[in-house]
């Protein structure tokens, strides 16, 4: 199982990025998946997920600006972010998380916010 991120990048504060995530190979049945972040110095946190039935959550501090969606037939995950702030600025990794509980990361993309 591959996962690919795309769509990060240079962005002002206020704007918008849109990230994708497209997943290959044997997946089988999946149960979720989710964007996390890694700031600079700071842990790996989860910024949203969403389940099958496409229940979705959120963290705190994106609740409002971001959202998170899947096309199932593509196996494609997207985050829209909107509204970003300089705090926003990390590398943001598509996880994967099967039926039977394997779990995959993707390489990672790059966002940046400048204030």
């Amino acid at each position: 199982v591959q996962l690919q991120a795309s769509g990060g990048g240079l962005v002002q504060a206020g704007g918008s990025l849109r990230l994708s995530c497209a997943a290959s190979g044997s997946i089988g049945a999946i149960r979720a998946m989710a964007w996390y972040r890694q700031a600079p110095g700071k842990q790996r946190e989860l910024v949203a997920s969403i389940y099958r039935g496409d229940l979705t959550n959120y963290a705190n501090s994106v609740k409002g600006r971001f959202t998170i969606s899947r096309d199932n037939a593509k196996n494609t995950m997207y985050l829209q972010m909107n509204s970003l702030k300089p705090e926003d600025t990390a590398v943001y990794y598509c996880n994967l998380l099967t039926e039977s509980l394997f779990t995959y990361w993707g390489q990672g993309t790059q966002v940046t916010v400048s204030s």
